[in-house]
């Protein structure tokens, strides 16, 4: 990719106070302008071309499970196309969570791009980290439409200020999920948030934060690439439960337990500006 695309990668966010605050009291926080118009609409035709090439789910949507039916998921784009590389790589989103982290750097975990069919079903309510074996919540997720994403859609929705709630953690996503944490977020009294993103917004949520997404009930796929992101110095912990052990093998090859997972998938992908590698 050429011409302001590109440049709209490398071109820093200023990502203010206020930004910073309600990511550190939400969870979340909501941003505009993220990317340009011109950038999601030359990118998404790659995207949505990997993902129709490199998707494996080809079963009927009444005949999948709960989760099966809430996307079309596929992940590490960013290997399988030059052009999607350039859009997880871009400068413009790590420094965005680096600010918000508070962190000198971020590297890669991994990118996923996230399509929600025609008609396809709700996203139970759960937490991104159960899965990562991370030793602090220094990480978060980019989550970025590549259309305009109406509530009929089914965006992205979060229970404000349960990154410090530690119920549910231990919970994959799953039927059992979405009616537990469901239930605990409303005893809770913890805001639901729930808005339609216009072309360019995109979200970003700490790894404890309870999400979930309704149905798509539209006749248009809700087409959407993910990149998460953790603090360059993040120590790998020992997994505790089976789907951060599988994580641990798939995400992080090589690297064990009290490392940095420097390799070659998780590439340092922003440092400030006189920080070096440790």
């Amino acid at each position: 990719m050429t011409g302001t695309p590109q440049l709209t990668l490398d071109t820093p966010y200023a990502v203010d106070a206020a930004d910073v605050k309600a990511y550190d009291e939400q969870g979340f926080v909501k941003l505009s302008g993220v990317a340009s118009r011109e950038l999601v609409e030359a990118y998404e035709p790659e995207v949505t071309a990997k993902v129709i090439e490199l998707n494996t789910m080809h079963l009927p949507l009444a005949e999948r499970s709960t989760y099966k039916k809430a996307f079309l998921q596929v992940t590490n784009l960013w290997r399988e196309s030059a052009a999607v590389r350039e859009l997880v790589f871009a400068r413009r989103f790590a420094q965005i969570a680096a600010d918000l982290l508070g962190v000198d750097g971020v590297r890669l975990y991994h990118d996923q791009a996230l399509y929600k069919e025609a008609g396809g079903g709700l996203t139970p309510w759960h937490a991104d980290q159960y899965y990562w074996p991370l030793s602090t919540d220094r990480c978060c997720t980019l989550w970025l439409p590549l259309q305009e994403t109406p509530l009929e859609m089914g965006p992205l929705a979060f229970a404000a200020r349960s990154h410090h709630f530690s119920y549910g953690r231990e919970l994959a996503i799953s039927d059992e999920s979405e009616a537990a944490i469901g239930r605990a977020v409303a005893e809770q009294g913890f805001p639901f948030v729930e808005e339609a993103f216009a072309l360019g917004d995109a979200s970003f949520h700490s790894g404890w934060t309870f999400h979930h997404a309704g149905p798509n009930t539209t006749q248009i796929p809700r087409r959407v690439m993910t990149v998460i992101y953790i603090d360059a110095d993040m120590i790998i912990s020992e997994p505790t439960n089976r789907n951060q052990e599988i994580d641990l093998e798939a995400w992080f090859p090589g690297a064990r337990p009290g490392e940095i997972p420097d390799t070659e998938l998780n590439p340092v992908l922003y440092r400030r500006a006189g920080k070096r590698e440790p």
